[in-house]
């Protein structure tokens, strides 16, 4: 069995973000099922899907007036840089670091999916974002100024977390 499965408990509602869901999943399955023969180019496929995946909804986030440093996207970047040391690890001979990174992002996938890309996937449809074209349809629902924390009710930017303590 994969380290992880798609289900519709990572299902947003938002097709094409769903569509590129559904094969992270898959990529990660073939990683995770990759001989040491199959493993570099199985886990160069998943990075570079994530890359453009990761870019794609940062491109999203600035569409729509989530800031450039929120939560979301810097967790898209630590992410991005774990990947790129599992290649350079991999490179260097030591498969194990990718085999253990499986079951790491295997558990990171679904938090991040039903917290931060949930709440931007609401964000989206109340703006009416067309993530195929990048066309707002309803422009007055734009936020007034940048969204900071994930756009989740629960995040918050560390100075109003302070000032609430």
């Amino acid at each position: 069995m994969a380290a992880l499965e798609w289900s519709d408990a990572l299902a947003l509602e938002l097709p094409l973000m769903d569509d590129t869901h559904r094969e992270f999943v898959e990529l990660l399955a073939a990683v995770d099922a990759a001989d040491e023969a199959r493993l570099p180019a199985a886990w160069k496929a998943l990075v570079a899907h994530t890359e453009a995946h990761f870019a794609r909804e940062d491109a999203w986030m600035e569409a729509t007036r989530f800031a450039s440093g929120n939560c979301h996207s810097t967790q898209h970047k630590v992410v991005l840089q774990v990947l790129q040391e599992g290649a350079a690890r991999l490179a260097q001979g030591e498969p194990a670091m990718v085999r253990a990174l499986v079951g790491e992002l295997a558990q990171w996938f679904p938090q991040h999916t039903q917290a931060m890309d949930a709440a931007l996937a609401l964000h989206l449809r109340r703006v009416g974002f067309d993530p195929a074209t990048g066309t707002v349809h309803a422009p007055e629902a734009l936020p007034q100024g940048l969204i900071h924390g994930c756009g989740g009710a629960t995040c918050t930017e560390p100075e109003a977390q302070a000032e609430s303590a």
